[in-house]
């Protein structure tokens, strides 16, 4: 079976927390704090292997966790920082956010990555709180949460030129008999219910083809796993567009298949195609085949006629490819993006204070989440400096409004708080 869907989680390591220490040495009664930050927690990459052809390795693991940072130490010692976890995918994959569907990547070339989790940054020790007025500070930061979520991989194959047409054209007979290919073939529809992919070889050139399963009519709506294969002819230079001349109607599947192309994407319809008409080796496409060209021909299409079975008319094909492809302009790379889009948005201020019960508060917010995760709850100064975040950020102010009264319990990710005046 080929493995072209995957959905992974990954979650990027937390950072290392920061601790609470003072110098104590002979001689030195008062020594200052010298509490260490924590180190930074591991990043989440995804990275192009070669090697890899399909997302079957997913099958086995799909989750996927860097490691935290490691916890700061006395005399200002900075905790370890993990290192980057790098999970492999094959060229072609589109990387989507599994919540929003927003595409966050496409990942084409060999070595080509981008980050897809960043590690939390490790908390602050407390040396780094000491000040003028505040020379013996009793509090840190615990280390920053890493980042996690749900991803889809679509795979989309990198081929140069892609074979498309009705179900039981011809496809997979023609790749075998211009490449080394040895797909399934059979005399009945659907037999290829899979992508086949293979390299031809002219001359001291080489193309990589791809046979697309069968296209019915409904494809770009899903229908007969139209969008599975679909979505691999996009990244194609050029079509080799067959036609069953076993076929009543070769014009009308020709049709059929064109507005497939179209309506799934528009850039589908406008790629360069190659119509072949296939099975001369048939008395019945022998018939048809002169009113087909005529028709063709009508309409601006210069179609060449093969037998894929009798192998009559490939090698005329095979050199009109090469011709063609060497005709067209390079395709223009395709940019990673770039690992803003996992950045907090401009609101990362914005916060909501529900009230979900009698007494009850809820406070929802990436930074003010973030802040009661990295807070020493233990230390009375930390919970001090916490009141002021809340007070800074308007949040004090926002549950008053809302009603709060001292003894109330609130809510802030996963800590639940007494208010208290």
């Amino acid at each position: 079976m080929f493995f072209d869907e995957a959905k992974i989680y990954v979650q990027s390591g937390n950072g290392g927390d920061g601790i609470v220490t003072f110098r104590r040495e002979k001689y030195i009664p008062r020594g200052g704090p010298n509490g260490g930050d924590g180190g930074r927690g591991g990043d989440v990459v995804l990275k192009v292997n070669p090697q890899h052809r399909t997302l079957i390795h997913f099958k086995r693991k799909s989750h996927f966790k860097a490691k935290h940072g490691g916890r700061g130490s006395s005399m200002n010692m900075t905790g370890a920082s993990a290192d980057t976890l790098e999970v492999e995918v094959p060229p072609g994959t589109v990387v989507r956010d599994a919540e929003t569907n927003e595409v966050l990547a496409d990942l084409v070339r060999g070595g080509d990555s981008v980050l897809i989790a960043k590690g939390g940054r490790g908390g602050r020790g407390n040396a780094r709180f000491a000040t003028s007025t505040n020379q013996a500070p009793h509090y840190a930061e615990k280390g920053e949460p890493g980042m996690e979520r749900w991803l889809k991989l679509e795979l989309r194959l990198i081929a140069d030129v892609g074979i498309v047409g009705v179900p039981n054209a011809g496809k997979s007979t023609l790749l075998s008999v211009v490449s080394n290919a040895r797909p399934k073939i059979a005399e009945y529809a659907f037999t290829t219910l899979e992508p086949n992919l293979s390299v031809v070889m002219y001359d001291d050139r080489d193309l990589t083809f791809a046979d697309i399963p069968g296209l019915i009519e409904g494809a770009h709506m899903g229908v007969g796993l139209g969008h599975a294969f679909l979505r691999h002819v996009q990244r194609t230079r050029l079509l080799i567009h067959l036609l069953n001349g076993a076929n009543e109607n070769p014009l009308a599947d020709y049709n059929q298949i064109n507005v497939e192309l179209s309506l799934f994407d528009d850039k589908l319809g406008e790629k360069p195609q190659i119509v072949v008409y296939n099975k001369m080796d048939l008395p019945e496409a022998q018939a048809r085949w002169k009113e087909v060209e005529a028709e063709l021909k009508e309409r601006g299409v210069k179609p060449i006629a093969i037998s894929a079975a009798t192998h009559q008319g490939t090698q005329d094909l095979i050199q009109r490819v090469f011709a063609m492809i060497a005709e067209l302009p390079e395709a223009a790379p395709q940019e990673v993006e770039s690992t803003h889009v996992y950045e907090l948005p401009e609101d990362q201020m914005a916060f909501t204070v529900t009230k979900e019960g009698a007494g009850v508060f809820r406070v929802s917010g990436k930074r003010i989440e973030r802040a009661a995760a990295m807070t020493y709850w233990d230390f009375h100064e930390a919970v001090q400096r916490f009141q002021k975040v809340l007070e800074t950020l308007g949040i004090s102010k926002a549950l008053k409004d809302a009603g709060v009264k001292v003894g109330d319990t609130v809510y802030i990710g996963e800590h639940e708080l007494e208010w208290s005046d």
